[in-house]
């Protein structure tokens, strides 16, 4: 998605009737600020497991890698913020408890303020919804002043997931084997799928496999690259190789997913 201002939409939207697209590990180009008001949901950000509930606040910076398992009870609504502009957005993930009502009822009155900027295609429409997003990032601060819990010394464990996190993300196109990320960090294999499992439930090979699946089904799904060219864009040795990868995670071929891909599309178009 190209953004060139704040984009405003429904938790259920971001995901797009396509699960995967967030619940595998990947990063986007974009900031994401999700404002969770029902449910609960289960997410790994940086390597590291956090539950998000009701009234809870979860910026996960542009180039971070994150998946986000979300209940049938979840709801709430997710900003896109673009990167290289003036609005001031965390380095780092940051997740808020909003328990004060007053604060609650601004975030959710600047959210649907977009909303209604978004759906009236009004003159300055860029320069409108970059007004608002000004006022939440206000809000975003102001609320991490409040609310922000000091931040506790990083276990060896935490520091050694989000190492990996990163070069996972860095990396995940390069056909390295687990065993060569171990080496890079200066651990056993057995070690970082150790820690790795206990920190995100999935081993350090999982993680590998997620993040290079995302890429490939993003690339089936949403670009019209040749499927060759998909498998050595993504460090497979051979179209084959790589269509056997998509087929035993997916339970469907590179061709099939994109035809799938293509035919909804298609019924959402004649939708609207």
């Amino acid at each position: 998605m190209l953004l060139t201002s704040p984009f405003v939409m429904t938790i259920a939207a971001w995901a797009d009737g396509r699960p995967w697209s967030v619940e595998l590990q990947h990063s986007r180009d974009y900031h994401t600020l999700i404002w969770q008001t029902r449910g609960q949901t289960r997410s790994v950000i940086e390597g590291l497991r956090r539950g998000i509930g009701a009234h809870n606040v979860l910026v996960i910076p542009a180039g971070t890698m994150f998946s986000i398992e979300m209940s049938r009870q979840s709801f709430g609504q997710v900003c896109l913020i673009p990167t290289g502009t003036s609005l001031l957005m965390p380095d780092a993930p940051l997740l808020l408890s909003i328990q004060d009502v007053r604060n609650q009822a601004e975030l959710t009155g600047i959210l649907e303020a977009m909303l209604r900027e978004q759906s009236q295609t009004s003159p300055f429409e860029d320069e409108a919804l970059s007004a608002h997003g000004a006022l939440l990032t206000i809000w975003l601060r102001r609320a991490m002043l409040r609310h922000a819990s000091p931040p506790n010394r990083q276990t060896a464990a935490q520091k050694l997931m989000r190492a990996f996190a990163a070069l996972a993300e860095r990396d995940h196109a390069s056909g390295r084997p687990m065993a060569d990320y171990a080496k890079t960090l200066g651990v056993t294999p057995t070690h970082l799928s150790r820690v790795c499992k206990q920190a995100t439930g999935l081993t350090a090979a999982d993680v590998l496999v997620q993040r290079c699946l995302h890429a490939a089904r993003s690339l089936l799904e949403d670009s019209d690259r040749a499927i060759t060219q998909i498998a050595a864009e993504l460090g497979f040795t051979s179209g084959a190789y790589f269509s056997r990868f998509v087929q035993h995670h997916t339970g469907a071929s590179p061709s099939a997913l994109r035809k799938a891909a293509k035919a909804r599309r298609s019924v959402d178009v004649a939708k609207s």
